[in-house]
């Protein structure tokens, strides 16, 4: 299993927000410690599952000296999230939808693929 530094940042007016160095752009939130981790958790994996469907390569984990070396973390707390053994293979499917459906997925994501597995991890985390 992989692990990557997550860096947790609280301000008196805000919920615990979480990034991830090694990801620029992957951010999660949550109003307590316990919902931002798990937050946190489904966030990269979500990001690392986009990334793998679009051929992008992950990177190495940075070490815990090289981040908090950079000034900008230093009011930060990390934890390490751990991602699956290995992301999912990718499996071409054939599904059917309304055009009006697709048609708004299209205008609104970049990716109809990851949109749709986006929206499908989402839907089942939350039944």
């Amino acid at each position: 299993m992989t692990s990557y530094i997550g860096l947790i940042r609280k301000e008196a007016s805000s919920d615990f927000g979480v990034d991830f160095p090694d990801f620029p752009g992957c951010v999660s939130a949550g109003a307590t410690l316990d919902e931002a981790r798990r937050r946190a958790q489904e966030a990269i994996e979500l990001h690392v599952s986009g990334m793998v469907e679009d051929g992008e390569e992950l990177p190495s984990p940075s070490s815990l000296e090289v981040i908090m070396a950079d000034p900008e973390n230093s009011d930060a707390v990390a934890f390490l999230v751990t991602l699956p053994e290995a992301a999912d293979r990718t499996v071409r499917v054939n599904i059917t939808l309304p055009e009006r459906l697709l048609r708004r997925i299209d205008e609104s994501a970049k990716n109809r693929s990851a949109f749709l597995a986006r929206a499908a991890e989402k839907a089942l985390a939350e039944s």
